[in-house]
């Protein structure tokens, strides 16, 4: 994480700067905090630093999205919510262009190492599912042009998107068919009532990944 914007500004008694925030808003659209909130991805408690004049005390990154989301640049911000006056404080402008400078890279490096790391996702989850996406759509015409086309010679080409949720470590919560007792957290129970323990069918898989659910088995009462 990137420290806070270091200016030193020369301490003043607290100053209301609201009014200079709802005019930038305004100029943008904005009409308040939470859509502000919204529009920079930051909390509501970062931008009542802004409106107090903490900026000082704020992280780069976070008076950088402020800036983004008012379409001002960062001088600008910190100039216009402080005392500090960019213009008789050569060193707090050079440490604010510092910080401007090391955000952009960090930005660029960030998207760079984004893009390759989607492109090695996509080519890893292609490798496994090129099979299924090469067979499928030829098992799928034949399957059209014949009514009677036997389902199970489908099973195969379904093996790749087992091998992919494995190695993304996500399990199926048992199968369907098995009989299994009933678990209201791991299970959905499509209709009536039952209690824990109860004797259920799985109508459709559920999943989880490791701890995490993923998505509740739904279940049916057993005749």
């Amino acid at each position: 994480m990137m420290d806070a914007i270091a200016i030193n500004p020369v301490q003043k008694d607290t100053v209301d700067y609201t009014p200079q925030l709802k005019r930038l808003m305004q100029q943008v659209g904005l009409v308040s905090f939470k859509e502000l909130s919204e529009a920079a991805t930051v909390s509501e408690k970062q931008i009542r630093r802004l409106r107090q004049g903490r900026v000082g005390q704020m992280q780069v990154a976070t008076v950088q999205k402020l800036s983004e989301a008012l379409q001002v640049s960062l001088l600008e911000l910190i100039s216009t919510f402080s005392d500090i006056t960019l213009g008789s404080e050569p060193s707090a402008l050079s440490a604010v262009a510092d910080l401007q400078q090391e955000y952009d890279r960090l930005q660029r490096q960030f998207d760079q190492q984004k893009e390759v790391l989607q492109q090695e996702f996509q080519q890893s989850s292609w490798q496994i599912l090129e099979s299924l996406l090469l067979q499928l759509p030829t098992a799928a015409y034949a399957a059209q042009q014949n009514p009677q086309f036997p389902a199970v010679k489908l099973l195969p080409l379904l093996r790749p998107i087992d091998a992919l949720l494995q190695q993304w470590g996500i399990e199926a919560i048992a199968q369907v068919g098995a009989e299994i007792p009933y678990d209201p957290q791991q299970h959905q129970l499509m209709e009536g009532k039952a209690a824990v323990g109860d004797r259920v069918r799985v109508r459709y898989v559920g999943y989880r990944q490791g701890d995490k659910l993923l998505h509740r088995a739904k279940v049916s009462l057993t005749v």
